[in-house]
């Protein structure tokens, strides 16, 4: 069996679990919250009668993850360890393999249709468990699986039944849950601790070992002034004002700015009412109008060719599809401006500033001779899609080494990857043969890629717990953290909320961690209410 050490501050934060307690570890991303279960786990094991340890992921490609690189290679020589998800098997009789195994890797989900299953083969007790492992453990709120997971326990627990299973939650972001002031965001921790029935621990007496070891990255704002002439995406408002005046707006509809995540949601709602209230013209219009706006959104981050492309993609399959007077209109006006938007989107003189500030970024981090590792965060698939084939031809990007591959969420459709192409990308980086991710939110939380000396976020809003996790990929030695943004936007000021609530976090948790036992169990068996 591997044997193997902990650093003085991952002992520190598994001590009262190894005694048996329920906690909640919060290290940072990096810092070896799995290392730690892992070691406790065997500690349990080795001191527990009849031991059963079940560790609960969120994620489908985090069971494989923890049963290759840190379960197996640690318990496995000792003890039977079985990783169980939704394209295994043994999910099927998941009672039978939970009575063999020591120690069951497995999705919330597989757990909690085992514990309401009525059919013994896959039946599972919470009190069959011994030790109940939970990886990022702060979504163990409302209605999440792993909620209706501990829903069960507190209900077992409140009415007296035991055996009940020892809690180990792991996080690295609990999060504020979206408060602004230290009472609220106290009542989230507290909220978090009573869902889980766990006291919340940090490296405290070893968090200089655990700074050394888990440096935080340089963080910079790359601020690009605002576009000072953007032709093309006039042009497209001015198309979209044709449609408002065509389609003949009912008095009580008004659109928000063209160009927004506002204009967005009227739409939608627009095409609802026209659906509703049949009112083909409507619902036409208002799809159409979506098209546009997307345009203007991605004209906004990325190249205007990737708008202009977006608009001629779509209309390729609507000019053959044609069926009334709205049709021949919607199509009509694209086609009659197509040549003037193409011609737009190619004047380099307009081009988006902020695709210069990108590529100096990169270029400040990447060069032929430099050893350098990357993510490139963005929004949405279809941006990842546009910003590695801006990439893959831009020169300069070439000539520095950039190798980039695209990382999404696994699913089916056309725009997601499988969970082996996933892997490969993710080997592929680690063995060097990558160099630069380009991803959606998918590789902030749990996916186990190598230390980057480089993270950029573009285009992106999102809350402090998203932020703590991107953060925390760049984990080499005198790392960057890169916010690339329009002065004065919503990127900016949101970076900066986050910031304030990173820090609120950690003052909340202080709190909480600095109760006596008394008012502690008192205030959070007030949240679980």
């Amino acid at each position: 069996m591997a044997e193997f050490q902990l650093f003085a501050y991952q002992e520190e934060v598994v001590e009262r679990a190894v005694k048996g307690e329920n906690i909640i570890i919060w290290l940072p991303t990096g810092g070896g919250k799995t290392r730690a279960a892992v070691y406790v786990a065997k500690k349990h094991l080795e001191t527990t009668k009849n031991a059963k340890v079940v560790v609960l992921v969120n994620k489908v490609h985090l069971v494989d993850q923890h049963y290759s690189k840190e379960f197996q290679p640690h318990l496995g020589n000792k003890y039977s360890v079985m990783p169980v998800s939704g394209e295994s098997e043994e999910k099927d009789f998941f009672g039978i393999v939970m009575q063999e195994k020591d120690v069951v890797i497995c999705t919330a989900q597989i757990l909690y249709n085992a514990l309401i299953h009525a059919e013994e083969a896959k039946h599972v007790e919470l009190s069959d468990i011994t030790l109940l492992i939970i990886d990022e453990c702060h979504h163990t709120q409302k209605e999440s699986v792993y909620n209706k997971v501990m829903r069960c326990y507190v209900e077992k627990k409140l009415k007296g039944e035991r055996p009940l299973p020892q809690i180990l939650g792991l996080t690295a972001s609990p999060g504020t849950g979206g408060e602004k002031i230290l009472d609220k965001a106290v009542e989230h921790v507290l909220q978090i601790c009573a869902n889980l029935d766990s006291a919340i621990v940090s490296a405290k007496n070893f968090a200089p070992e655990l700074e050394q070891k888990v440096p935080r990255p340089i963080k910079t704002f790359d601020i690009v002034e605002k576009r000072i002439l953007d032709p093309f995406g006039e042009h497209v408002k001015s198309m979209m004002e044709m449609i408002h005046g065509f389609m003949n707006l009912p008095p009580d509809v008004r659109l928000r700015e063209c160009g927004t995540q506002e204009y967005e949601a009227d739409v939608v709602i627009l095409e609802q009412r026209g659906v509703r209230e049949s009112n083909r013209m409507l619902a036409q219009c208002a799809i159409h109008l979506r098209q546009y706006n997307d345009a203007l959104l991605i004209n906004d981050t990325l190249r205007m060719m990737d708008a202009y492309r977006s608009l001629e993609d779509f209309y390729t399959t609507k000019s053959s599809a044609a069926i009334d007077g709205t049709d021949f209109f919607l199509v009509g006006l694209f086609e009659e401006n197509q040549v003037e938007l193409r011609k737009l989107a190619m004047d380099a003189r307009f081009e988006n500033p902020k695709m210069a500030k990108l590529e100096s970024t990169l270029l400040k981090q990447f060069g032929p001779d430099v050893q350098s590792r990357g993510i490139l965060f963005s929004k949405t698939r279809k941006s990842t899609h546009c910003l590695n084939d801006w990439v893959l031809k831009n020169r300069a990007l070439q000539e520095a080494g950039i190798k980039a591959a695209i990382l999404t969420g696994a699913g089916s459709g056309i725009t997601y990857m499988t969970q082996n192409e996933q892997a490969d990308t993710i080997r592929n980086f680690r063995k060097g043969s990558l160099n630069l991710l380009i991803s959606t939110s998918v590789a902030e939380e749990g996916l186990d890629i190598p230390e980057c000396n480089l993270v950029v976020r573009y285009g992106l809003l999102t809350n402090e717990i998203a932020q703590q996790q991107a953060s925390g990929r760049a984990r080499a030695r005198d790392s960057q953290y890169s916010v690339v943004a329009q002065e004065g936007g919503k990127e900016v000021r949101r970076e900066r909320i986050n910031e304030y609530l990173e820090e609120l976090t950690g003052k909340a948790i202080d709190v909480v961690q600095k109760m006596g036992p008394q008012e502690f169990r008192t205030k959070s068996m007030k949240s679980c209410v």
